[in-house]
């Protein structure tokens, strides 16, 4: 019904819109309008109607009318249990009205509010059902533009509902929204959109990322005290996770990662997602119940003592982490068992065991920056230092992949860095080997060699760890991932991009 309708009165006062739904109580409102919980008089259901206002700055009321048509369109193309239905729109009164399915069911940011943090394998649970109703909506050719916590209803059952594509836009219709509005939800909007470029179905993920953040940590990662101070932090920072690791924090990660190019795909990250909400794993309890803290997917930052205050970090400085973080593989091979905790005859074939190095360790070696390509093997009790370094245009037998300073040194200025004692072997083993699986299975390492490549971790042993940092041993509390040559042999001309 989209002609002109008369607003009337049940018996009961209450408003009829085009003489068939009866408005019975308000459900919530916004700068979008009202929305109603109501009764279909004619087939006897509740429905729930949202009554539109134009916006401020919306410009023609033609435009905005068109826009929401196209909600009823796009919920007419979209059969995914995840997308809310859209019945009827009806024009009443001077102001349109969605009549959409009754979802009897709390938004995920009202229950991230009321009730904190989700423990992950809830959330990855919520993120695998929205990105369900995403890839049914791109492959329609559409884009939500609006993914956020205040349009996924969440039942007690577990069941997601993502709604309101009434800003969705279909990737081969004409652009109708109004030269320099903003269209959808700032602190929730990928960086390729704050730069003015079209919305992707990537754009979505990024959104999708931006979400899961904000129900597992509590907070929205980039909301600013204005639009433009949002805006900005959206292009220059990486936000910084504190209570996820594992297969939810690669996903979340790899969703944001600024490039949508870079940015990992729905079938990574439906993967990654499937792990967490069966696993659990992102958020691990411990003895107390409380959720433990890892610090996030790689990144060059200390894994166990974040910068207070800083919350996040500058794109440009870890575009190579970020970026690791965002491309595992789940296809073609790639099994990440080893380090997440599913069955061992699933590791990563490519993974060679985790090497020790220091006092006690399984080798002895010393990295410096001049060169990251070295002509000597990394075997049990063997040493190898600066003396080894070659130029990886000549033959060598591995290259530094990637270094991640876990803490600072033994005698840095930081207090907390220079009393903190060793880690768990086993986390510390288990954080490098994800280091190193992501790292290798990213741009950083060429993808025409990676077949006949393998990765091995390095971790420091107790007895580096605890040395006091002179010029010889400033990086005596890093892990390293290395790449070789599969079947043994040297490798001839570099393998990876440069590590910072």
């Amino acid at each position: 019904m989209t002609d002109e309708q008369t607003t009337t009165r049940a018996a009961t006062g209450r408003r009829v819109l085009a003489g068939r739904y009866e408005l019975l109580d308000e459900l919530g409102r916004g700068g979008m309008g009202v929305v109603w919980r109501a009764e279909d008089r004619v087939i006897g259901r509740q429905v729930a109607i949202k009554e539109l206002r134009i916006p401020d700055g919306a410009g023609d009321p033609g435009v905005f009318a068109e826009r929401v048509l196209r909600e009823v369109r796009t919920g007419g193309r979209l059969n995914d249990p995840a997308v809310v239905t859209v019945y009827d729109v009806v024009t009443d009164g001077g102001s349109t009205h969605i009549v959409m399915e009754l979802v009897p069911a709390p938004t995920l940011s009202d229950l991230v509010r009321a009730q904190g943090p989700l423990p992950a394998a809830q959330a990855a649970a919520i993120g695998q059902q929205v990105l369900s109703a995403l890839r049914a909506a791109h492959e329609a050719g559409i884009v939500h533009r609006d993914v956020k916590p205040g349009n996924i209803m969440v039942a007690p059952n577990g069941r997601v509902k993502l709604t309101d594509f009434g800003i969705a836009q279909a990737v081969d219709d004409p652009r109708i929204t109004t030269s320099g509005m903003i269209v959808g939800s700032p602190a929730f909007m990928a960086p390729e959109r704050v730069d003015g470029r079209e919305a992707l179905a990537a754009s979505d993920l990024w959104s999708l990322g931006a979400t899961l953040f904000f129900a597992v940590e509590g907070t929205v990662a980039f909301d600013r005290p204005t639009t433009a101070a949002t805006l900005h932090a959206i292009m220059t920072e990486v936000p910084y996770l504190t209570r996820a690791q594992g297969p939810l924090a690669s996903a979340i990660m790899g969703m944001l990662i600024a490039n949508p190019e870079a940015r990992i795909s729905p079938d990574q990250a439906d993967g990654l997602l499937a792990m967490a909400a069966r696993d659990g794993h992102g958020a691990p309890q411990g003895h107390n119940g409380q959720s433990t803290v890892h610090y996030g997917p790689p990144a060059t930052r200390s894994m166990l003592a974040p910068e207070a205050g800083a919350g996040a970090k500058k794109r440009g400085a870890l575009r190579i982490g970020a970026a690791v973080a965002g491309v595992v593989l789940l296809a073609g091979g790639l099994a990440l068992g080893k380090w997440w905790g599913t069955p061992a005859d699933t590791a990563d074939p490519a993974m060679k065991p985790t090497l020790t190095y220091g006092d006690g360790g399984s080798v002895q070696f010393d990295y410096s920056t001049s060169y990251r390509c070295y002509n000597r093997p990394l075997e049990g009790g063997g040493s190898v230092g600066s003396d080894n370094q070659v130029d990886c245009k000549k033959s060598h037998d591995f290259e530094v992949l990637t270094v991640a300073t876990v803490l600072g040194s033994a005698t840095s200025s930081d207090t907390e860095a220079a009393v903190a004692g060793y880690p768990d072997e086993a986390r510390l083993r288990a954080y490098a080997e994800e280091r190193c699986a992501l790292s290798f299975y990213s741009d950083a390492v060429r993808p025409e060699n990676r077949q006949w490549l393998s990765y091995q971790a390095l971790v420091p042993t107790s007895g580096a760890w605890n040395t006091p940092a002179t010029s010889s041993s400033s990086r005596v509390r890093d892990v390293y991932c290395v790449v070789t040559k599969r079947t043994g042999g040297q490798l001839e001309g570099a393998m990876t991009e440069k590590v910072k």
